[in-house]
């Protein structure tokens, strides 16, 4: 059995005159929100034996703040391949991901990440959380999934289920998307 998590980076700052999308930084709503999906891990007891994430500034900032809620290093191995991949390219990475992982985390950037959940998890489940991330896949958001394989390499299409999806909206109702009065 292996689970897989995966984390889209927290809300970055588009105010911010970067020249390349790759180095625009989060904005503090975001790094708030990294926090408090870092403290919400924390309480969930939430561990894992990789950490594998977008070289991207805003996603090195998302860790940084995950890190400050989660209370502990999370020690990511940075691989550029996430950086806007693809669902495809990044079950190539997951298929990489060393066997004596049992948890890992991927860090990156959305369609990318939303597109592999509706990849992984057929959609069949019951509870709604799958249609949840079809409908949004919200910055600093985490979706967890569960994998009935050996190892990291048997991950195919439709073969995992989702055991939870979380919002910082769902920890902290100031964290979810601006209201226009």
């Amino acid at each position: 059995m292996k689970t897989l998590t995966l984390l889209r980076h927290a809300k970055s700052g588009w105010d911010d005159p970067v020249e390349r999308d790759f180095d625009r930084p989060l904005n503090a709503k975001g790094r708030r929100a990294a926090a408090t999906v870092g403290r919400h891990m924390r309480s969930l007891d939430m561990h894992f034996d990789q950490v594998t994430a977008s070289p991207a500034a805003r996603v090195k900032e998302t860790l940084e703040s995950v890190e400050t809620g989660y209370g502990a290093p999370l020690d990511p191995h940075f691989d550029r391949r996430i950086y806007l991949a693809s669902a495809e390219t990044l079950l190539d990475v997951i298929h990489d991901t060393p066997d004596n992982a049992d948890t890992l985390l991927l860090v990156g950037h959305n369609p990318g990440l939303e597109e592999l959940v509706l990849l992984l998890v057929p959609d069949r489940e019951e509870d709604g959380e799958r249609d949840k991330v079809e409908e949004k896949y919200p910055t600093a958001s985490i979706a967890q999934i569960t994998l009935d394989v050996p190892n990291w390499r048997a991950v195919q299409p439709g073969g995992g289920a989702l055991s939870r999806f979380i919002r910082p909206r769902d920890l902290d109702p100031a964290l979810g998307p601006e209201k226009n009065h």
